[in-house]
């Protein structure tokens, strides 16, 4: 017996507890070409919530009464799969469950001597991957430009700030507590950040922060925050759609500015994007942010919840802004 953790019904609106529903299942005896996991941690990412509504979207969504899956670390308890040795760590997509029966196709292995478990998760994760290529390809910053990030205190903004501070950028990042602007100033040497909360008028808060104006914007919130900063865009400014968080939760359409002026006025970019779009040169990824990670340059830090049972709670916690990094459930 182990249990699993199924969508009882789809939200409206922020999830609840109601919508998920730990269950009880009978796992089969392992077959050739099938490794028995033990997971480890789980990741909980804002992309699944998307995964909660019907429709087609650019990742299949949940089906009700079966197991949310995402992102995460086990170990490898049995196997009969070649290449997956017993004992070893793989990183992959796994249902929530306690334990996991399952073809390995898709899983990696992760070498926890070199560098924590949690990491493959973030910074050397898809967080990681995520600001690497959106900087990259769709950003392309240049030495003294201003960049600005929301979520700056998540999972993808700590890297994105880093990553942009080594490129010599000047870096603004709009968080939603003093003690993440905190972090950003003093952990990771942000040259501003912004409490969006707490002040009264965004607009000259970021004026203020940035008085040369915004040539690269990573947007990771969506909503009223974006409108204000690409209001402030500069000419040829690069606008970069990584997520849309404060929106995941809407019941309707949300309305706000016509932003094709601003573009055409600006000659300014848009681009959304999704990191497996650049599947075939994670490993160039990887590889860099490895690089920055043993020599120093990049920090990385996790809000963890403990035990199984808190992995509806953890997810929840996503959208209420209670996460300071990565957002992870250690087992």
């Amino acid at each position: 017996m182990t249990r699993q953790i199924v969508l009882k019904s789809r939200p409206t609106g922020l999830p609840l507890l109601s919508n998920f529903e730990t269950r009880e299942i009978i796992l089969p005896e392992l077959m050739n070409g099938q490794v028995l996991l033990t997971p480890q941690i789980f990741s909980v990412d804002p992309y699944m919530r998307g995964r909660m509504n019907e429709g087609a979207s650019y990742i299949a969504p949940f089906n009700v009464d079966e197991p949310i899956a995402g992102g995460g670390i086990a170990m490898i308890a049995e196997s009969r799969a070649q290449g997956f040795e017993a004992g070893s760590f793989v990183q992959g997509f796994i249902p929530w469950q306690e334990e996991i029966l399952m073809d390995p196709t898709g899983l990696s292995i992760v070498d926890e001597t070199i560098a924590p478990l949690d990491y493959y998760l973030g910074i050397l994760g898809m967080p990681g991957l995520t600001a690497y290529f959106g900087l990259l390809e769709i950003g392309k910053l240049k030495q003294g430009e201003t960049i600005v990030v929301s979520g700056a205190a998540g999972a993808v903004g700590i890297v994105v700030g880093q990553l942009a501070k080594i490129q010599g950028c000047h870096v603004v990042g709009i968080a939603g507590s003093d003690i993440k602007v905190d972090y950003l100033l003093n952990e990771l040497h942000f040259d501003e950040a912004i409490n969006y909360k707490t002040t009264k008028d965004l607009d000259a808060a970021i004026r203020l922060a940035c008085p040369s104006g915004v040539d690269v914007y990573f947007d990771n919130v969506g909503g009223e925050i974006s409108d204000t900063v690409i209001s402030q865009i500069n000419k040829f400014a690069r606008i970069i759609i990584c997520g849309q968080i404060s929106l995941y939760n809407s019941t309707s359409i949300p309305i706000g500015p016509r932003l094709q002026g601003t573009l055409l006025k600006k000659s300014a970019l848009m681009q959304g994007f999704i990191v497996s779009n650049y599947a075939k040169r994670f490993p160039e990824g990887l590889n860099a942010l490895a690089q920055l990670v043993v020599s120093g340059q990049l920090n990385y830090t996790s809000t963890s919840y403990s035990g199984f049972d808190k992995l509806p709670e953890a997810f929840i916690a996503l959208f209420e802004g209670k996460n300071l990094g990565k957002l992870i459930v250690k087992l």
